[in-house]
């Protein structure tokens, strides 16, 4: 027989339960989540960081022409001045980068300065970007050999010619005329523009020693989620030029998406932004933040609409729904919710998209959502528990009380996948928001 003790801890649960007003009756939540402000750019440190970089090279002397050009190297990092590769900062991250990221320059060059006169004691140039060099026949001075070769080379945009031939990553101002490959897992939303992004949503930044897109989006990839914004799903790319010389290449990352509009930062002091370019992460999950669902402006729900399908087992009673009421959602006014949103049975519900997600076969992917089991309080809560299945698989979920919380899952694309969350026990409901499904 339970002791007294245990009787009245039970007594007081059934009472507690008996006195919660279910979400479905637009019940209050048992605490709700503070305030956040989503951070802006931090425009000060990058500037001040890149007057603490020195990202000038030049070919080394005991290094042999045609030398293989170096990965990207990543100069600081949110402030700190480092020396290490993109491979080390971002460990995580499943993306690889492309040998092509630039077109091949194939006309168009410009003679940027001229050299001294022959009896003059010359030098070549040690500036930023440094790929490789060649050597080339020294009977002539013969610049179009340097032009030539550099139009074999992805990425060169400018040379130097002295004994050796010096190529350079693309620098120059007529930059802008190439195109960057699109990384994989992208799209572009702007630029080339001489604005850098000074967005809400940001999560730090990187300098690295070449214009390489495809070496920010593995950054972006890798970066830890922010506790109240989630994964990566932005990062702008641009040139930093301070006192007219081509110093770094910034990238800025944000879990909210930017535009143009927000392209407002041209620089400080002597910094000036160039070449600016911001791209957006991907989702193969349509309507991840459920905001499709608006059959009203205040409070309603539904079991299913034409993005996402809830599911109740046999006897059951909406225990997967969609409710439209800021109060309850993560961002926006729409969430989902897992349990029976009247409290009429204690079943898991299932929630699915309406259509299975395109993917890449055998490319890896990463689900992200935010996770709440804490409306009925930490007692009550503490059964709750949520998988999310992918192809009818447990790749990961949720348990216990929390309030809004970052959880994600790694999967394997098949070309068309199902992605299932299942879980929730009334009085124990899990709200879900922002979801996504990216490369990763």
């Amino acid at each position: 027989m339970p002791s007294p003790r245990r009787l009245l801890a039970l007594a007081a649960l059934l009472v507690s339960t008996a006195a919660i007003i279910p979400p479905g009756h637009q019940g209050p939540l048992n605490q709700p989540p503070p305030a956040v402000t989503a951070p802006t750019t931090d425009n000060d440190a990058i500037a001040q960081t890149a007057t603490q970089v020195n990202q000038k090279t030049a070919p080394p002397v005991d290094t042999p022409p045609n030398a293989v050009i170096p990965p990207v190297s990543v100069t600081a990092i949110d402030g700190t001045v480092t020396n290490t590769t993109v491979s080390d900062v971002a460990p995580n991250s499943n993306s690889k980068r492309r040998r092509r990221r630039f077109g091949k320059r194939q006309s168009g060059f410009e003679k940027i300065f001229d050299g001294l006169a022959a009896d003059q004691h010359d030098a070549s140039i040690e500036g930023t970007a440094y790929l490789t060099y060649t050597v080339v026949s020294n009977a002539t001075y013969n610049v179009q050999d340097c032009l030539d070769w550099c139009t074999t080379i992805q990425g060169c945009e400018q040379t130097s010619a002295d004994n050796r031939l010096t190529l350079k990553a693309a620098d120059g101002e007529s930059t802008a005329s190439l195109t960057p490959d699109t990384p994989d897992g992208y799209e572009l939303v702007f630029g080339p523009t001489d604005g850098a992004n000074n967005a809400p949503g940001y999560m730090g930044f990187s300098f690295i020693d070449q214009y390489d897109v495809d070496a920010c989006a593995q950054l972006c990839n890798g970066r830890g989620a922010d506790p109240n914004g989630g994964g990566c799903a932005y990062f702008n790319i641009w040139r930093a030029v301070v006192n007219g010389v081509p110093t770094t290449y910034t990238c800025s990352m944000y879990y909210l998406v930017a535009d143009e509009s927000t392209a407002v930062n041209y620089g400080q002091g002597d910094l000036v932004v160039t070449l600016s370019r911001g791209y957006a992460r991907k989702s193969a999950l349509i309507d991840g933040g459920f905001e499709g669902y608006t059959a009203c402006d205040t409070f309603c729900l539904t079991a299913s609409y034409a993005n996402w399908i809830g599911t109740s087992p046999s006897g059951g009673d909406t225990d997967a729904s969609i409710i439209y009421f800021p109060a309850y959602a993560h961002t926006g006014n729409v969430s989902a919710l897992l349990g029976a949103a009247f409290g009429d049975d204690a079943d898991a519900g299932t929630l699915t998209p309406a259509q299975p997600l395109q993917t890449d076969s055998g490319a890896n992917y990463v689900v992200q959502c935010f996770m709440a089991s804490a409306f009925s309080g930490p007692q009550i809560e503490a059964t709750a528990k949520v998988d999310i299945l992918w192809n009818g698989v447990r790749v990961g979920g949720t348990s216990g009380y929390t309030e809004y919380t970052f959880v994600q899952a790694s999967v394997v694309g098949t070309g068309s996948d199902k992605l299932s969350f299942v879980g929730g026990a009334a009085p124990a409901w899990t709200f879900i928001d922002d979801c996504k499904v990216y490369k990763a």
